[in-house]
């Protein structure tokens, strides 16, 4: 699908939408929300029929999409514009998240510290460089400077050479993630002459002497909207300051026969400074597990690498680090909570890999090289925990400053220690140094926010769902908070490709909870809290324990008088778009609104948008009968039925999303507007200027969450928010 973006921003300006719509007088009629037409389409695939009333949203060019959606929009944005105590809220969510320096992510190099922060006050994040770990930042790139008038720049990632001399980064406008990748010297700021397009994912390595990257390109003639947009990417070796007209392509499809791939395998190229091999990487789509392969790095540097077999995917490895002579691969393969092998670099082999690190009740999350050994993440109970595995062997724990998550880890394996992340529900994050004796410093990249966060609590429960499966909750709350079932609740769970919701200090909740509100996470299956067998129970067709631990988590927190039916809400994002669309419609009586926020609902379709074919790994495809019945159960839109007495529904989408087509929240909006028979409000916010989410600014996340926080205490009775009649 082939997305204007241009004719969405002409359209928006005229509806006055762009950018949010201005307040309305009270007394102002809000504009209805468009009626969309019904054209059924229907297919019978594996001997059922499926009908699909607006398959037309799927084509961009069709005359009444645009109109269709920007009204949404105008109607969203009034009736939200309307609701009395919104924008004080959100004056205070910008206050308590402009306190906060958000780090997104930190490299030491060649003794110096890159970090990429969004500073106090700052709308967008920003890469910095230190001298070692106490000296002063000093900004390197800024997306700011790049913002086109009413729009803005996303930095999506950097990779900073061994020796810190040059960084690598990618960039793109309004959340696009259609990053070109450019280089920048690090003493003066200057950029190099060249720029590479349709490097939307990167994966940059830099080669040991800083003179070249490997990076992944897409296909040329790539275009966004189209099923196979990401199919066929190449690994390319780039020389600096040369033309990429001359790169050297180093792996793809079809290049040779030792390295099989599949259309929508993106391989990557990675380079170790003090190694004389590189790594050859081939990951299926968002299948976790990867092909990896090893090549001479001087045969690899002359375009003519000589591939040898690491792993398979059928071997379960999800992670690797080189240290030494030697691999540490990171494999579920008859360990759910995963475990570690060690193999040679030289002469590698899963097949007589020794266990360096066994399974334990800990779930391992990842590796970091260093020089004095390789560091080890895991999550234990819900905990982060540190540990160091050095060249004899031993597994040394590393005592860390707090009870909380780990974010991140991340070593120089030419310098001795680890850096890393740590925060919690109720815990502003510090980013941390460990050494090689095994001390933690703290250090002020991420500096001490001025948030007082003394009246906040938090509680991490198991709950027994419907199957017998014990199922992790976190609750958070401001003291004092009576337990008798009249606060209103956030509940949020994801459940998808085995990622986490691991505690993490989210100040923009402060003001909810300031409200005598609940926020919870229920860490359902599909996710990876409790290993990869909590990942695959929750995938495909085990995919309903997702919704349904949701669903039991939910009446858990009734249960305990931590809310009640008419008051809660609850919230699914991105690949959790599955979770509430079916929560939604399964028990539509148990809840008072959801928030479905770039949400894939019409899971029948997914596989022919933009990022649709990378993500069959994870959901199935309609071509497998066996796929198609999971998909089918999944599948949001279909599952909405006439006369039904929904709940209110805030949907949201971004028109420059390039992993959840935004006709997905079209179509789902459209159904449960012309089905629901409650009265409630079903309603669609678009940001004009945003994607997925993950480049959106400092404010448009503030306003968001204040739209969002605000329709929630108006459906659920808070006489603050109740709008006049």
């Amino acid at each position: 699908m082939v997305f204007d973006r241009r004719q969405l921003l002409a359209s928006a300006a005229a509806t006055g939408a762009a950018a949010g719509l201005p307040p309305l007088a009270w007394g102002d009629a809000v504009p209805a929300a468009p009626k969309a037409s019904v054209r059924p389409v229907t297919e019978t695939l594996h001997g059922v029929a499926v009908t699909d009333p607006y398959r037309w949203m799927e084509n961009p060019k069709d005359p009444e999409w645009t109109p269709y959606l920007m009204g949404q929009n105008a109607h969203a944005r009034a009736v939200l514009a309307r609701i009395p105590g919104r924008d004080a809220l959100a004056g205070k969510i910008g206050a308590v998240s402009g306190k906060l320096a958000a780090v997104a992510a930190v490299q030491p190099a060649g003794g110096m510290v890159f970090s990429q922060i969004r500073p106090v006050g700052a709308n967008t994040l920003k890469l910095y460089v230190r001298e070692g770990a106490h000296g002063a930042d000093r900004l390197l790139y800024d997306p700011d400077t790049e913002a086109a008038a009413g729009s803005h720049f996303s930095l999506d990632y950097w990779v900073a050479s061994p020796d810190g001399r040059y960084v690598a980064f990618g960039a793109s406008p309004a959340g696009s993630e259609n990053s070109v990748l450019r280089f920048m010297e690090t003493a003066t700021g200057k950029l190099l002459p060249e720029t590479i397009d349709r490097a939307q994912f990167g994966a940059v390595s830099w080669t040991p002497d800083g003179a070249a990257v490997f990076f992944n390109r897409l296909k040329e003639g790539a275009k966004h909207g189209d099923p196979d947009h990401y199919a066929d990417s190449v690994a390319w070796l780039h020389r600096l300051n040369t033309d990429p007209a001359t790169d050297v392509k180093i792996l793809a499809k079809g290049l040779d026969p030792a390295v099989p791939m599949l259309d929508i395998d993106a391989p990557a190229v990675i380079a170790q400074v003090g190694s004389d091999i590189v790594g050859g990487v081939v990951q299926g789509g968002v299948q976790n597990e990867i092909a990896a392969y090893a090549s001479p790095l001087a045969a690899a540097l002359a375009g003519k690498p000589a591939w040898t077999e690491i792993c398979d995917r059928s071997d379960d490895i999800t992670g690797a680090a080189l240290f030494g002579p030697d691999i540490y691969l990171l494999s579920h393969k008859d360990a759910p909570r995963f475990k570690i092998l060690k193999t040679s670099a030289h002469a590698p082999s899963v097949a007589s890999a020794t266990v360096a690190v066994p399974e334990s009740a800990a779930v391992i999350k990842g590796l970091a090289a260093a020089k004095d050994g390789v560091y080890v993440q895991t999550l234990d109970a819900g905990l982060g925990r540190l540990s160091r595995l050095g060249a004899d062997g031993k597994l040394t724990p590393v005592r860390l400053p707090f009870d909380g998550a780990i974010s991140f880890i991340v070593a120089d394996p030419m310098a001795d220690g680890c850096w890393f992340e740590l925060d919690s529900w109720v815990k502003p994050p510090v980013v941390c140094y460990a050494g090689p004796d095994g001390a933690v410093t703290a250090t002020d990249i991420a500096p001490k926010p001025d948030i007082d966060v003394a009246p906040y609590e938090s509680r991490e429960v198991m709950v027994k769902v419907r199957d017998g499966v014990m199922v992790p909750l976190s609750i958070v709350w401001r003291k004092g908070l009576k337990r008798d079932g009249s606060a209103p609740c956030y509940l949020t769970a994801y459940g998808a490709y085995g990622l986490d919701l691991d505690p993490g200090f989210g100040p923009r909740v402060l003001p909810w909870l300031d409200l005598g509100g609940v926020y919870a996470v229920a860490h359902v299956r599909g996710g990876g809290e409790l290993g990869d067998g909590w990942h695959t129970a929750g995938q495909k067709l085990t995919k309903p324990n997702t919704w349904r631990d949701c669903i039991d988590c939910a009446e858990y927190l009734i249960r305990q008088g931590w809310t009640s039916r008419p008051k809660l809400a609850v919230e699914g994002t991105s690949a959790g778009g599955i979770m509430i669309g079916r929560f939604l419609t399964e028990r539509p009586d148990l809840l008072a609104v959801a928030i479905v926020r770039v949400g894939d609902s019409n899971a029948l379709r997914a596989e022919f948008m933009e990022a649709g074919p990378a993500n069959v790994p994870e959901f199935g495809t309609i071509m497998s009968p066996q796929d198609f019945k999971g998909l089918k159960e999944m599948d949001a839109l279909s599952h909405v039925k006439d006369g039904v007495r929904y709940p209110a529904v805030l949907l949201t989408t971004g028109v420059n999303d390039p992993r959840v087509a935004p006709w997905e929240a079209g179509k789902f909006t459209a159904r449960l507007q012309a089905a629901t028979a409650s009265g409630k409000p079903v309603i669609l916010r678009v940001e004009t200027d945003a994607g997925h989410g993950l480049g959106s600014t400092r404010k448009q996340r503030d306003d968001e969450t204040a739209d969002t926080y605000a329709f929630i205490l108006w459906q659920t009775g808070d006489r603050r928010f109740r709008p006049p009649r």
